[in-house]
């Protein structure tokens, strides 16, 4: 019988799943902060779970020699070392949609707080001093809310809004025209929700693409009086900069549920007149915890007793007899699915894929949802490939697959068309000696590696180009390790793929952008 221990207060109902399940567990609540007394007893278990107390950091992953699961009740994962489970073969879940309803709920109270004053004006009668007049509020009604993400949380946040009679604007890069329009939104791009908003709610995962979204810049270009809500992840917003704006008067006010070090004993704006402060309530419901100590006991007694996956943020669904053939074509579809999402500006309306040859027997499933993870990876963090397909169709992407046994010149080729608002992006690639390759871009064939740091070209197929590109790579002290090219015709459309040495900088690549025959040029990570 596997065993699990619960090192986090959970709900006594989860307890009772397992035991249901025919999996032995051990409630240890006082184990999460006990780190010593967890060393010492964490190899005796199959699963261990938690909530946000507990750190299973390396250290003690390495000594859990039994553990095969780690499950988070709740999302987030910040307290868990991902790449170590990975690395010692052990499946990392979380319950990503538990606790949605709450969170959006919180954002709501928090901005309700903030406008009327509510928390400022509950100290000030509960000390008897009726200062009914220092505490002059605004109405939500006809406001106009800006929603920074609008994926699971935020578009039930802009549902609750539009209820409340708010205008709602969304900028989000993966929200279509038709979810929009479901949502009764209007989607618009960063700039103008921060000139347009009255209110502006964070709902988007800390990724280096969001983190200080809210940027000093970016909080300059805030209308003023305007006000700030944050319950999604500290580090979306520049806590000093905002205190500055705060301060100078430029900004009405600021809610907080998340910041950028955690427990905040102390924090630069606590005290602050202008600021409401909560202690990472967002899922802190009776409902929420029970929804997402349910969930994660269901899922990782499954994956104990019965092998399924559900929600893993680091395993594909794939049987026992499959991962060995299928492994390589994994690898393959998130490659080529990363390089066309990291090439796309605007929303993705569609992802086609084409499954030719041998691979086209496979169990294409994982690969789908592997392709698919790649392309949303660049902006959402927290997409693996067991929740890649469910959050596609949140924001009403369309996947289509089809299958053709044959291949041409290669036993095995998979093809993606990437369709977005302004952009038809297509490229194809195929495994050669156990390595996924590029064989095709947009039409121009190409036989190309994938290495951690890359640079995309596209240029005028003209004398002179390759000689400026080295060079320039050159000065900046970048060494090439492959470089690739392909053309569609002489004199025509060329396109280049430069594996390099270390992480392109924006500064080179504007610089490669400024050269002569240019069009595009994009710096890339796999």
């Amino acid at each position: 019988m596997p065993k699990v221990l619960i090192s986090d207060k959970l709900s006594d109902t989860a307890v009772g799943i397992f035991k249901e399940r025919g999996v032995d567990v051990d409630y240890e609540p006082a184990l999460g902060k006990d780190k010593e007394k967890l060393l010492s007893v964490i190899g005796e278990y199959d699963g261990l779970a938690v909530r946000s107390a507990t750190k299973a950091t390396s250290k003690i992953i390495e000594a859990a020699s039994k553990l095969k699961v780690i499950g988070r009740a709740g999302i987030g994962v910040d307290n868990i070392d991902i790449p170590a489970a990975t690395a010692a073969g052990v499946v990392v879940m979380n319950t990503p949609y538990g606790n949605a309803i709450t969170t959006a709920e919180h954002a709501i109270a928090m901005m309700f707080s903030l406008v009327r004053s509510i928390p400022q004006a509950n100290q000030s009668t509960h000390l008897g001093k009726w200062e009914k007049s220092a505490f002059m509020g605004a109405e939500v009604f006809g406001k106009t809310l800006g929603v920074i993400g609008c994926g699971n949380i935020g578009s039930i946040v802009a549902d609750r809004a539009v209820g409340l009679k708010m205008r709602v604007i969304a900028f989000d890069p993966f929200l279509t025209d038709e979810r929009a329009v479901e949502l009764g939104v209007e989607k618009v791009d960063l700039d103008a929700l921060l000139a347009r908003a009255d209110i502006v709610t964070l709902h988007t995962p800390l990724t280096d693409q969001t983190r200080n979204i809210l940027s000093r810049d970016n909080l300059a270009k805030l209308r003023s009086g305007s006000f700030v809500v944050n319950c999604a992840r500290g580090g979306l917003v520049d806590e000093g900069a905002l205190k500055d704006a705060l301060e100078e008067g430029r900004l009405a006010g600021a809610a907080l549920d998340v910041y950028e070090t955690e427990p905040a004993t102390e924090h630069p704006l606590f005290g602050h007149p202008k600021v409401v402060a909560t202690p990472h309530l967002g899922a802190s419901t009776r409902e929420a915890q029970e929804n997402v100590a349910i969930q994660i006991a269901e899922q990782m007694a499954d994956y104990l007793t019965r092998g399924a996956v559900t929600n893993a943020l680091n395993m594909p669904s794939v049987t026992a007899e499959e991962a060995p053939r299928l492994k390589p074509y994994i690898a393959l579809a998130e490659r080529l699915g990363a390089f066309a999402g990291q090439l796309s500006q605007s929303a993705v309306e569609k992802i086609e894929i084409s499954y030719e040859g041998d691979v086209a027997a496979l169990n294409t499933k994982p690969l789908t949802s592997s392709a698919v993870a790649g392309v949303l990876k660049p902006m959402l963090s927290e997409v693996n490939i067991v929740n890649a397909p469910v959050i596609a169709k949140d924001r009403g992407i369309s996947i289509t697959e089809t299958y053709n046994n044959d291949a041409d010149a290669y036993d095995s080729v998979i093809r993606m068309r990437l369709v977005t608002e302004n952009q038809d992006r297509t490229v194809s690639g195929t495994v050669f000696a156990g390595e996924p390759r590029i064989i095709d871009i947009k039409g121009v064939g190409m036989e190309a590696g994938f290495a951690p740091h890359m640079l995309y070209t596209t240029n005028d197929d003209k004398p002179g180009f390759i000689g400026a590109l080295g060079a320039t790579l050159g000065e900046a002290g970048l060494n090439i390790a492959t470089f690739n090219l392909g053309r569609s015709a002489p004199g025509e459309e060329a396109i280049a793929l430069v594996a390099v040495d270390e992480q392109v900088s924006d500064d080179v690549v504007g610089k490669v952008r400024a050269l002569p025959h240019v069009k595009q040029a994009m710096a890339l990570a796999f």
